[in-house]
């Protein structure tokens, strides 16, 4: 894996299964075809700046971690699994705390 097209290649598809999207998931999201997201992890098409960068903001990454040698890839990965387990802790504090709102607030209204 010496061309940058191959790390190019290699780190898309890692870093879409890394949240387990699917090659039409991670187009939808970079506005562009599932076909076009299959030619390049397929290292038939080579995509523009400008799709590179559609394809890092979908991904939450920034466009230079889409090259990285497989080295600083694994750091990077551990980093955005930190930050995506960091978002769902986030998420599940916030439910419950709601919900332990919404169930004391039903008991006062109940007990009133």
């Amino acid at each position: 894996m010496n061309d940058i097209r191959d790390v190019l290649a290699d780190n898309l598809r890692k870093f879409r299964h890394a949240l387990g999207w699917s090659q039409a998931k991670l187009a939808e999201k970079a506005r562009t075809s599932t076909q076009y997201v299959g030619m390049i992890e397929g290292r038939i098409k080579y995509p523009s700046a400008e799709t590179i960068h559609n394809l890092a903001k979908a991904l939450s990454v920034d466009p230079t971690e889409l090259f990285y040698k497989e080295n600083t890839l694994a750091a990077s990965m551990k980093s955005y699994q930190r930050a995506a387990y960091a978002d769902v802790g986030a998420a599940v504090n916030q439910l419950v705390s709601e919900y332990i709102t919404e169930r004391i607030e039903k008991l006062n209204n109940d007990e009133g």
